[in-house]
């Protein structure tokens, strides 16, 4: 079944060295990568293997930077993709609600349509109308699955103003949420079960941007591998409500990444 308008369904990760990037999260979170196809690009796709299964779940993409990217500013970072009905419509109502365009409406061959936008704060994400009729479970939205996205994170300058901008093209909802004293509040998103939350900027994290956790094994086994691998540890692990723990992180090539896990011990 088709993913709703406003769900998660890919995510990205721009780097400038491939090679160096897959081996650092496959260390993390044991993903296997396979040539798109697309020819003239460096693109990989991303797979975590279900547990119960064996069956190997999309998770995202790898892409390479190129010079002429790197030149307009352009630098390693995670990006999500939310599924829309129309791409063209979207943008249209993205840019006159106060967002940017960073990347026009544009085909990809057997997979659907695409764009890169900014909300009104400036937080880049894409909007993606996929020809495939399958659910997408890059976002484990139904259950923990390692390797799997588990949640998403938006730390905005304006969390009002962001809120009326995803809730409203994107049909989302709050639900509830949790004072964090001088951080602010921490309020829940709901769209088809709860998908993440949202929170003001901090002196930590002064810039607009999306966080996106993703399931390991083991939080200490994770942390200790990207050390390891030449990432470095900015914070955690912490535990959350519910058992788990998060950490975030700086993988070798500088992109920020973010992720979620039990404890063995």
């Amino acid at each position: 079944m088709r993913n709703r308008h406003g769900e998660f369904i890919w995510y990205e990760l721009l780097t400038d060295n491939c090679d160096a990037a897959f081996s650092f999260y496959r260390a993390l979170l044991g993903w296997q990568a396979t040539d798109s196809g697309q020819a003239g690009m460096d693109y990989r796709i991303l797979h975590a293997q279900d547990k119960d299964s064996g069956e190997y779940h999309d998770i995202g993409g790898l892409m390479q930077l190129t010079d002429e990217m790197k030149q307009g500013g352009a630098r390693p970072l995670w990006l999500g993709y939310i599924g829309v009905d129309d791409v063209d419509q979207t943008l249209a109502r993205i840019l006159a609600t106060g967002g940017q365009l960073q990347m026009p409406a544009r085909d990809i061959p057997r997979g659907g349509r695409i764009a890169m936008v900014t909300d009104p704060q400036g937080t880049p994400f894409y909007v993606m109308g996929s020809l495939s009729d399958e659910t997408s479970l890059a976002f484990a939205f139904d259950k923990p699955r390692v390797g799997h996205c588990a949640w998403n994170e938006l730390v905005t300058t304006d969390p009002e103003a962001a809120k009326n901008f995803y809730f409203t093209e994107f049909g989302w909802s709050k639900d509830g949420e949790l004072e964090m004293g001088p951080m602010g509040v921490y309020e829940f998103i709901r769209h088809n079960g709860v998908i993440g939350a949202l929170m003001p900027t901090t002196d930590e994290t002064p810039t607009p941007m999306w966080h996106y956790y993703f399931r390991c094994v083991d939080i200490d086994d994770a942390c200790e591998a990207t050390i390891k691998n030449g990432g470095q540890i900015l914070n955690g692990p912490d535990e959350i409500p519910g058992g788990d723990f998060i950490a975030r992180g700086i993988d070798p090539q500088g992109a920020l990444f973010a992720l979620v896990g039990t404890r063995r011990a």
